[in-house]
């Protein structure tokens, strides 16, 4: 059964009595500091809490996580209540499933009281895989396989630190070798090592300051990776030759690694990766518009790379290798993208030919390949889909789902040769899936589903899409899940989320730490609003650049249906954001307060035109095309100017607030939402806690080992239930 809260009301709002100390919150002293851009002047009173390094700033960050510990006090035993729910729904000793390549079945696994996975395989029989239903039970065992090798057990690498995350993980096509790299503080700076499989030595390389990604040549002694400039952009692609180090130096080392490539702008990003069947290595160098792809053949990677089609702005391309022609996803043409050929002898775009037609009401998302088919994942009317094109015959095969309101995602599927196919599958009350699928025989078998402990039933939670009207007539969907026994009728409390940047979805899944709220009877619900990419390009557009504003106008819009349709009540709604997200927030609260109970905020892009005027801090200048450049366009500053969440914070009844940063992050400085909750308490005229928590040890992604991420979920649970909730 759910608790009280579905029959909360207005006087009951607080009752958890969030009381301030008697010292009152932290509170930095006010020196004006004086922007002008555009004749306008803007005046920053905590500038000098962006001095990461201070003594005084350090202590204040230290004050606000004391403060906000003492005023979360009296939920103490409702957070650990939370914990220990997390942990009963998780099961923690698990094995994720296998992927076959080659002799090797690769797998992952986690082990109780363990904070970190294992990265393990084992060998695949001489006579290949087991087949029909034997299969499964190989691909997803319930216990650890006899034959089983130990890769990389993270615990172990992790011991002693405060934060550890692992960002390269690359094995040899003779799979003798792992390259593997790992981040320490939390700034998504890798340092590399090279694992030897067979006697599981490892070897320090020397590299530091990488990024993201790896690849290794078919000769199983050069490797490819990517190195970070100062910005923590990855902008050199770098290759290394096992043991071509010098002779009176080390084994190995970088001293003779050799340059392939460097991108000089500061908008690009640099990628490297191998073709699923291994004929090339593929260098991506891409902004948020454009694409520009070179590649070296595999088994030669000494070769000099080639440019398969020069980039042209606003020309976004990906490419496959498949046979002797390269597969293009582009949106030349098509604004919601169409797939191409090109013959491999001359792949430019004067011999680009169509495959498959864009579409006004289909987006291709992405491609897959194999030796039978082309694999779709798309996205019609906010709701992914999955289809496949076989070569043989051009037939389109649709894959149907169970479940309308739900979402599909590419699953792991290394192997060019086959002929089957794995993907992922969830929705706001099935627990995420994965399936094999044979569209030859239109067999459709579950591998594995994410299991869920403590009796969890899907049949007592419904979901459903409802569609709010915008300021503009626009109708944003909004995906919703709740318990039956909460009756929609009576307003009760929700949670509502959103994002709306990059053309990124948040599509409806499962969440098993969602059940601690659903449980209470709150309603979980997403906007899908314009800067994502529910619906599109043109949905994405119509919430970027001068758009922006029609983001938070679209948050507004579903909090207002969900009150109006007697969901909620503004005394019980929750808005929720991280990033860009958080942006969102601190924007939808300076225009509509009065809507919400509370707001979380999570490494919140609040101070956003002193980061976008700054083209010394890392990755300004790649946000530009999103965002705009208030430098050089005066309209675009003006726009920006009238959402800067930061920049607006006015006189205002705000709800409560809980925002949160990390003291490493390189995306989000952490300086911006501890300066937006300075403002906001120095403005607020409410009187409700305005609250930060910064991580000191970790960057924009939180806590690293997922004991301490549930104990960090657990606070923000328990902060949610401490306003608009019950006790329980």
């Amino acid at each position: 059964m759910i608790g009280t809260i579905s029959t909360v009301t207005e006087s009951r709002i607080g009752s958890m009595s969030l009381s301030p100390p008697p010292t009152g919150p932290p509170l930095a002293a006010r020196r004006p500091f004086d922007r002008t851009l555009w004749s306008d002047t803007r005046t920053d009173h905590y500038r000098w809490l962006e001095e990461r390094e201070s003594a005084d700033v350090l202590a204040h960050l230290a004050a606000e996580n004391n403060y906000t510990e003492a005023l979360l006090a009296p939920v103490a035993a409702l957070r650990e209540t939370l914990f220990q729910e997390i942990k009963r729904r998780i099961k923690e000793t698990d094995l994720s499933v296998a992927v076959v390549k080659d002799n090797w079945a690769y797998y992952g696994r986690t082990v109780e009281g363990m904070a970190y996975p294992i990265h393990c395989r084992r060998p695949v029989p001489a006579s290949g895989p087991p087949t029909g239903p034997a299969l499964i039970d190989w691909l997803a065992p319930s216990e650890v396989p006899t034959d089983e090798q130990i890769l990389l057990d993270e615990n172990a690498e992790a011991a002693g630190r405060d934060f550890f995350d692992i960002g390269i993980f690359e094995v040899s096509p003779d799979h003798r070798w792992l390259l593997w790299g790992y981040d320490d503080r939390g700034d998504e700076r890798f340092r590399a090592l090279l694992r030897d499989l067979e006697s599981g030595k490892d070897t320090d390389l020397g590299l530091t300051d990488l990024g993201y990604g790896s690849a290794w040549g078919l000769d199983n002694e050069t490797f490819f990776y990517l190195r970070n400039d100062q910005a923590n952009r990855p902008f050199e692609v770098w290759r290394h030759r096992i043991g071509a180090g010098p002779v009176d130096g080390p084994e190995d080392g970088a001293e003779n690694d050799v340059l392939i490539y460097s991108e000089p702008d500061e908008r690009f990003f640099v990628g490297v990766g191998r073709e699923k069947d291994d004929s090339f290595i593929q260098i991506s160098v891409s902004s948020k518009i454009t694409d520009e792809i070179r590649v070296i053949p595999a088994d030669r990677p000494e070769t000099e790379p080639l440019v398969l089609a020069e980039r042209r702005d606003g020309i976004e391309y990906a490419v496959s290798h498949h046979g002797s022609d390269w597969i293009i996803l582009t949106n030349d043409g098509a604004e919601n993208f169409r797939v191409m050929t090109a013959p491999e002898t001359d792949p430019s775009p004067s011999n680009w030919q169509e495959l498959i037609p864009g579409s006004e009401t289909v987006t291709v998302m992405d491609v897959d390949v194999s030796r039978s088919f082309l694999i779709l994942f798309e996205r019609a009317d906010g709701t992914t889909r999955l289809r496949l094109r076989r070569w043989s015959d051009g037939e389109v095969i649709a894959v149907e789902q169970p479940e309308e309101v739900s979402t599909s995602w590419p699953g792991a599927n290394p192997d060019y040769e086959s002929s089957v196919l794995r993907y992922g599958y969830s929705s706001m009350v099935t627990p995420a899936t994965v399936f094999l699928y044979d569209p030859e025989t239109g067999q459709r078998e579950v591998l594995k589903q994410q299991e869920v402990l403590g009796g969890f039933d899907p049949d007592v939670y419904h979901t459903e899409r409802r569609w709010a009207v915008g300021h503009d007539g626009v109708r944003i969907p909004t995906s919703m899940v709740w318990h039956r026994d909460r009756a929609l009728a009576d307003p009760g409390p929700c949670l509502l989320y959103a994002y709306g940047s990059y053309e990124a979805s948040i599509d409806p899944t499962f969440s098993p730490i969602r059940l601690s709220l659903l449980e209470r009877g709150f309603v979980f619900a997403i906007a899908h609003v314009r800067g994502g990419g529910e619906l599109g390009r043109k949905w994405y557009r119509g919430g970027k650049l001068e758009n922006k504003p029609n983001t938070f106008a679209d948050v507004e819009s579903v909090a207002r249906m969900l009150i109006d349709d007697g969901v909620t009540s503004p005394g019980q709604l929750v808005l929720r954001g991280g990033s860009a997200g958080g942006l969102m927030a601190g924007a939808v609260i300076n225009q509509s307060p009065e809507l919400f109970a509370a707001v979380v905020a999570q490494v919140p892009f609040v101070d956003v035109l002193t980061t976008i005027t700054n083209a010394a801090l890392p990755l300004t200048v790649t946000e530009w095309e999103e965002w705009g450049n208030p430098i050089e366009d005066e309209a675009i500053y003006e726009v920006m100017r009238s959402y800067s969440p930061l920049d607006n914070v006015g006189p205002r009844p705000y709800p409560s607030v809980l925002a949160t940063a990390g003291l490493n992050d390189t995306r989000v400085s952490y300086w911006e939402a501890a300066k937006w909750v300075q403002e906001l308490r120095h403005q607020t005229t409410s009187g409700e806690p305005i609250l930060l928590w910064t991580d000191l040890e970790s960057g924009h992604g939180g806590p690293s080992g997922r004991y301490e991420a549930w104990r960090e979920e657990a606070r923000i649970l328990a902060y949610i239930l401490s306003i608009v909730g019950s006790d329980g």
